[in-house]
């Protein structure tokens, strides 16, 4: 998918059906007629416009003659097929050429809609520089949002887990510690190339960009440091669930073990009884309430023992 859009003299963002100077050309899984069209109509190398669409792309800067490519790791949630959040991370590659400002990326995302429905202050297609940097600051914004969604939803499960320990609740803990692992690998990888960005002479850059980039730098570092302090805090939480249900299944052991004996006390003696030799009473009326009597006084002075061992 292809969109094009222009900001007019009053800062309106329109969309156009061509491309002209000061644009930002927005490719949404773009097609490879698409991304050869553009890429010969612009002279960008292919490369560019095709590394932003590898899962597995790693974030970096990248300068060919006047074209730029950054390309940087975003957020984004989806959904399983059991209807399960998912968070997990893309590649987004932001391509600055002489003329235009494209975006390529695999999936649609909150953060383009953000700026194609006019709700980004100070937006203008055709200041190139300034518009990479707001889409850096929304996308650390919104790696915070992500996180304190996660925080919310692991105190969600935590609070179900101290009720019943069921296997549902420890795997919707296991995604959220993967989804961690990508959030903090992803932003690591996004804050060198924001150092680099700041150390480097790759953009031309203001003193307003060059604030605005210290920002959003910022902002990263604190998005590292919460995804960092809450895969601390789940790593602890799992350990910890998983030695409440190891020290369950011991209790449960041992409660099953401790009326196990007990209960085979009264057919040990029964036992005694029924056998076809001379035992002691077997002559009396009242043989059968002596042999009661004695399984209960076992079992119940087992059970006394027990109980003030706290096997149960």
């Amino acid at each position: 998918m292809r969109k094009i859009y222009i900001s007019n003299e009053d800062g309106m963002l329109q969309e156009t059906d061509k491309i002209v100077n000061g644009c930002w050309i927005n490719l949404i899984a773009p097609t490879e007629h698409e991304i050869t069209e553009i890429a010969t109509g612009l002279d960008i190398p292919l490369a560019f416009m095709k590394d932003p669409l590898d899962e597995e792309e790693r974030s970096r800067i990248e300068k060919d003659g006047e074209n730029i490519l950054i390309i940087v790791n975003l957020p984004l949630v989806s959904f399983d097929e059991k209807k399960t959040q998912i968070y997990d991370t893309i590649p987004l590659g932001m391509i600055i050429s002489k003329n235009c400002f494209i975006t390529v990326c695999l999936k649609d995302n909150p953060i383009f809609q953000q700026f194609s429905e006019g709700r980004m202050k100070s937006f203008f297609t055709y200041k190139k520089t300034r518009f990479s940097l707001q889409i850096l600051y929304s996308m650390a914004t919104a790696y915070l949002k992500y996180l304190k969604q996660i925080s919310k939803k692991t105190d969600s499960i935590e609070k179900e887990l101290q009720q019943s320990m069921k296997n549902k609740e420890l795997f919707s803990l296991l995604n959220i510690e993967k989804s961690l692992v990508y959030f903090t690998t992803s932003l690591k990888s996004n804050n060198i190339v924001m150092q680099k960005m700041l150390k480097s002479n790759y953009l031309k850059m203001y003193e307003d960009d060059q604030e605005l980039l210290e920002d959003v730098i910022i902002e990263n570092q604190q998005a590292i440091e919460m995804a960092e302090t809450h895969m601390s805090i789940l790593s602890g939480m799992m350990d910890a669930f998983a030695s409440v249900i190891s020290n369950n299944v011991n209790m449960v052991m041992k409660f099953l073990t401790s009326f196990t004996i007990i209960l085979s006390l009264p057919t040990m003696v029964a036992g005694f009884y029924g056998m076809n030799v001379h035992i002691p009473f077997q002559d009396m009326s009242y043989s059968f309430t002596i042999a009661i009597m004695i399984s209960f006084l076992l079992s119940g002075i087992t059970a006394l023992v027990f109980w003030k061992k706290k096997f149960f």
